[in-house]
């Protein structure tokens, strides 16, 4: 009877085989562990870290225009409403209101790029969030603030005060703007005064590079039906999406109805 002879180079093979399976399976869950930690830090660490530091910065804000914090003027959280008006203040509503013009006319000072200098307040959303020059995702988006883009209008100012903020990630302040509806209030304060703007019109999506949406009088160049045909004092916010892409760009407009200077 003849026993069976194992030779070893089929032993060596074998084990190399069992190491190249061990190894490849190494790797594998080290990927996966980083790809994790990726995860992680982008959805949980970067919007913590982005809301810290837009809170500390608002705060900033309000201890450097001495208002002490809060929404003085009945911003409050839960208040969705316009707050009352004078009657002149119900003039401004109108295109070319008196408050209005005085405004417009009021010289407002640049910014500097990336200076944070006014604070954008969304009742319906809960969102308390600074207000910087130019729309830069280094200095400015990624650090959970909103971004003016530059060539646009001020706030209160004849033309459209056009805003970019994050969707997902770092802060993500605008990720809920898609729940606005006509008549919500966003407010803007700034060292000058509070402007109190109202949710007019929306877009749910457009091309990234529609320029039309933030133009003076804005109008959707890929979709022509969504817009506006006569001048006014406009606000505009923008965001990716859908959600966790930036294929393209969501819109929410609104009109100035008061502004309250700052005492």
């Amino acid at each position: 009877m003849r026993v069976p002879v194992v030779q070893h180079s089929s032993r060596r093979r074998s084990a190399r085989r069992r190491r190249v399976w061990w190894g490849g399976g190494e790797v594998l869950v080290t990927v996966g562990v980083v790809l994790l930690l990726l995860v992680v830090h982008q959805l949980w660490w970067t919007n913590r870290e982005a809301r810290r530091g837009a809170e500390r910065k608002v705060e900033a804000l309000e201890r450097e225009w001495g208002d002490g914090g809060g929404l003085g003027d009945g911003g409050g959280s839960g208040d969705t409403s316009v707050p009352s008006t004078s009657p002149s203040d119900r003039a401004g509503a109108g295109a070319g209101g008196a408050d209005r013009r005085t405004a417009a006319n009021t010289r407002q000072p640049t910014p500097s790029w990336s200076q944070a200098y006014a604070v954008l307040t969304i009742p319906r959303l809960g969102l308390r969030v600074p207000v910087a020059e130019g729309v830069s995702k280094q200095n400015v988006l990624n650090k959970g603030y909103v971004g003016h883009y530059r060539g646009t209008q001020q706030p209160g100012q004849a033309g459209n005060f056009a805003l970019a903020g994050h969707r997902n990630t770092h802060g993500e302040p605008f990720r809920y703007i898609n729940r606005l509806r006509a008549k919500d209030v966003v407010k803007v304060e700034t060292a000058e005064a509070t402007y109190t703007y109202v949710v007019d019109k929306g877009l749910p999506q457009t091309s990234a590079r529609d320029s039309g949406v933030i133009r003076a009088v804005p109008r959707s160049l890929v979709k022509p039906r969504y817009g506006y045909s006569e001048p006014d004092y406009y606000i505009t916010l923008t965001t990716c999406t859908p959600e966790y892409t930036s294929r393209y760009r969501l819109v929410v407009w609104g009109k100035l109805v008061s502004v309250r200077p700052r005492a």
